[in-house]
């Protein structure tokens, strides 16, 4: 009795689910506007998309360009600083050369 009622409903839920497939459309209704218009539109995406991508090959090798502008104002900056601080030292050897002229003068004026 058990068995009997269990394939009872299973029948029953496999006659609904065949029902069910039954209503599903699974034709697709496309005419030859509506392809044309989405081959349109693909068409317009592609050159769309080379357009962008030109945009940024242009816009990368912009970049790159002044990044090298950059590398190079940086080493620049770098030499000018290493030229100043050379020139430093040397303005302060010459200071400390002319304080020790002036101290062996004053020692030869007493």
């Amino acid at each position: 009795y058990i068995y009997m009622k269990y394939n009872s409903e299973k029948e029953k839920k496999l006659l609904i689910a065949i029902e069910g497939l039954k209503k599903i459309d699974f034709s697709y209704n496309f005419n030859k506007e509506s392809l044309e218009s989405l081959n349109n539109q693909k068409n317009q995406l592609k050159i769309e998309k080379e357009d962008i991508e030109n945009k940024f090959g242009i816009l990368k090798k912009e970049h790159e360009s002044l990044k090298d502008r950059l590398n190079k104002i940086y080493e620049e900056k770098k030499k000018e600083k290493i030229k100043e601080m050379q020139f430093s030292e040397k303005i302060d050897e010459l200071n400390q050369e002319t304080d020790m002229l002036l101290d062996e003068f004053n020692k030869w004026e007493t």
